[in-house]
């Protein structure tokens, strides 16, 4: 995030004494954060949801829809609350390295004058950085809700999902992005390789595996409902993606077409790398299989997106779409956890990638790069090692957090699995009164 000189001292003829000029609203600059914001709020809500409802049984594509649906308000009223404050607060005016303070709880101490960050040179309105940051922690607990469809209570996943984005998600946005210990350490994450896909991921996994799996699992055919609404789904979630990795540029500038095009670049060789392993191992490639490809490749591009050259990002891409392709079928069978939509092999494994590949390929540019510590430009194993660093602590925090917040989520709603009638009956019914399809 490139610096400038704000104020320009003026001379005045008439005091003949210098004057500052006050800081003024960049109006490109803010119609292009608040596009992204819709952009990035378009893939939750919709492109999520249908990307997951798609993949799920008939029964409780209602259901899943509901649970990514309702991620998003919650989460974000989670984050005006107290994530916002924690993650990009200060104490007392003073960074610290864990956890941004309380000072901005409800927004308290922001006017709707303020700017982003003035001497960065972020010359849109606060508010609109605030509900951006915002869209990015809704869809981060939404990607975890993937891996417990079909098994975890509503009213327990609601709970969850408040909780975790204040205990689990603003903390690690906070050592990432908000200038704690990972941001000073030099770690680089441009749009949410660690901070989103990582946290999402495993949070996922580790719910997967505290809820049990899912009865009949592996046992009884558990076919998708429309591979058709999960294509359009990622359709929907690459148009967005454009704001998040774009929109991280926090700007109408060169980065965010940087940005621009290479997330592009990783998703069209993710979605052919992937359709070409089907067709070597299986002899059919799938429409499934093109839609995980072209989510892979976005995934492991989000934290490199600025950083990286074209020839970067093809690698990046193609080797995302490797890693979760043997995540979600072979890794998965291994270890016997049911990850019901991949939230793990996908955002999880290709997040890791991204995250450690972002050290390997990113351009010894300082213009291209965050100011601070950053150790790319200097030393290239450094600059990796401090990428590892960082996908260990967000790993760490993630693991432990969630698991506390599961149960404290689990305490409050008297347990967090469904029934075995209403899981059999399926939970469009059971727990909503409503059918995804009345055919």
């Amino acid at each position: 995030m490139k610096k400038w000189l704000l104020s320009i001292p003026l001379l005045s003829v008439l005091a003949f004494a210098e004057d500052v000029a006050e800081p003024v609203i960049n109006s490109g600059d803010t119609a292009w954060m608040m596009i992204s914001t819709a952009l990035v709020m378009l893939m939750t809500p919709i492109g999520l949801a249908l990307f997951y409802g798609g993949m799920t049984r008939s029964k409780n594509i209602l259901n899943t829809y509901s649970m990514v649906f309702g991620s998003f308000a919650i989460a974000f009223i989670a984050w005006i609350v107290a994530g916002f404050s924690i993650a990009f607060g200060t104490i007392d005016g003073s960074m610290n390295e864990f956890i941004g303070g309380f000072e901005n709880v409800m927004l308290n101490g922001i006017s709707w004058k303020d700017f982003a960050s003035v001497d960065l040179g972020q010359l849109y309105p606060k508010f609109v950085f605030v509900v951006f940051q915002g869209t990015f922690a809704a869809i981060t607990v939404a990607i975890a809700s993937g891996s417990v469809i079909e098994r975890m209570k509503f009213s327990s996943w609601m709970t969850f999902a408040a909780i975790w984005t204040i205990v689990v998600y603003a903390p690690i946005a906070h050592m990432v992005w908000g200038g704690g210990y990972l941001f000073n350490e030099g770690a680089l994450d441009f749009a949410g390789g660690t901070v989103v896909h990582m946290n999402g991921g495993l949070a996922g996994l580790v719910l997967a595996v505290l809820l049990g799996k899912r009865a009949g699992y592996n046992k009884v055919a558990m076919k998708p409902v429309s591979i058709i609404l999960t294509a359009v789904g990622a359709g929907l979630l690459w148009f967005g993606w454009y704001g998040f990795n774009a929109g991280s540029a926090f700007g109408a500038n060169a980065i965010a077409g940087v940005a621009f095009l290479t997330t592009t670049v990783a998703a069209t060789v993710a979605t052919l790398a992937w359709l070409a392993i089907e067709a070597i191992i299986f002899k059919k490639p799938t429409l499934l299989g093109a839609a995980s490809g072209a989510i892979a490749g976005l995934v492991a591009i989000t934290p490199a997106a600025g950083f990286v050259s074209v020839g970067g990002a093809l690698i990046i891409g193609i080797v995302g779409a490797i890693v979760a392709f043997f995540g979600v079928s072979i890794v998965k069978k291994k270890l016997g956890y049911d990850d019901s939509l991949d939230a793990f092999g996908i955002h999880f494994l290709a997040g890791l990638w991204g995250a450690i590949a972002t050290g390997i390929f990113a351009l010894n540019d300082k213009d291209l790069l965050w100011d601070g510590p950053l150790k790319a430009s200097d030393d290239r194993v450094a600059q990796i090692l401090v990428q590892c660093e960082s996908a260990l602590i967000v790993g760490a925090y993630t693991l432990i957090g969630t698991i506390v917040v599961y149960y404290i989520a689990s305490f409050l709603t008297g347990g967090a699995r469904v029934n075995e009638d209403k899981e059999s009956q399926g939970l469009d019914e059971s727990v909503h009164g409503e059918r995804g399809f009345n055919l």
